[in-house]
């Protein structure tokens, strides 16, 4: 099963000191074939938002969210099932510094005759 794994920053972290390394997370997963691709993305205030409405194109700056939380990374995981998802997201140095939120993509064989 693949996962889309968003890392978000958080304004509140962990109290525990973690000396766990996002190189070592990744160098791992990356050996064991678990992780596909991960990128760090920019702030939110370099991102544009495209939308149509009637025809017309809008694009306007990054999104207006009032939250100090917005999308800083994600990793595309190949995994066995949620559960596997779990334990690597726990393991990630931003569960501890951040959130991770784990989203299935879309299993379309499935959905076929639905």
């Amino acid at each position: 099963m693949k996962y889309m794994m968003f890392v978000v920053t958080d304004s509140q972290r962990d109290t525990v000191s973690d000396e766990s390394d996002v190189d070592v997370w990744v160098d791992e997963l990356d050996a064991n074939g678990k992780r596909l691709i991960g990128e760090v993305l920019q702030a939110p205030s370099e991102s544009r938002v495209v939308r149509v409405r009637d025809g017309k194109r809008y694009v306007t700056d990054g999104p207006f969210a009032e939250t100090k939380e917005w999308i800083c990374g994600f990793d595309i995981l190949e995994v066995e099932d949620l559960d596997e998802a779990i334990e690597i997201a726990s393991r990630h140095p931003m569960a501890r510094n951040g959130q991770l939120e784990l989203r299935p993509f879309m299993q379309w064989e499935e959905t076929a005759g639905a």
